[in-house]
């Protein structure tokens, strides 16, 4: 006869079940979750690296403000209609086709303010047209 005490085995976690469990809890977390970041956009312009400054000489410079007024050559456009746009860009041009419309808006301006730069720029005939953006850095670029 054995009479000796038998040795309590020692309990045995088993770690297995319960990683298959996380696992599956996980992957049905990242399959429900919603990312609402895409939903919305944030949009801030204009800023471009482009290269250095060029000097043209035949340009016409349209400035917008983030109010809706606007210059044409650092003078100032009377009324916000795209009639009086296009009368001062006639005569800014004085006849000359070949004018390089350069835009340059405020951040902040309405988009159909710059809308309707465009659209006065093609009903004065001047069909080069360009826009003036800032560095990253800082500095003017065109």
């Amino acid at each position: 006869m054995n009479f000796r005490k038998a040795r309590p085995e020692e309990p045995e976690i088993n770690l297995i079940p319960f990683i298959d469990v996380l696992l599956v809890v996980l992957i049905f977390l990242m399959l429900s979750t919603t990312y609402s970041k895409f939903t919305e956009l944030q949009i801030t312009l204009p800023v471009a690296d482009a290269d250095k400054l060029r000097e043209r000489q035949r340009e016409i410079i349209v400035a917008v403000s983030a109010d809706g007024r606007y210059s044409i050559n650092r003078s100032p456009v009377e009324g916000r209609s795209v009639e009086a746009l296009t009368a001062a860009l006639t005569a800014a041009a004085a006849g000359a086709s070949d004018m390089v419309v350069i835009v340059s808006a405020d951040a902040t301006a309405a988009h159909q303010s710059v809308i309707n730069v465009m659209d006065a720029a093609r009903r004065a005939n001047l069909p080069r047209l360009t826009f003036a953006t800032q560095n990253s850095s800082g500095g003017d670029a065109r």
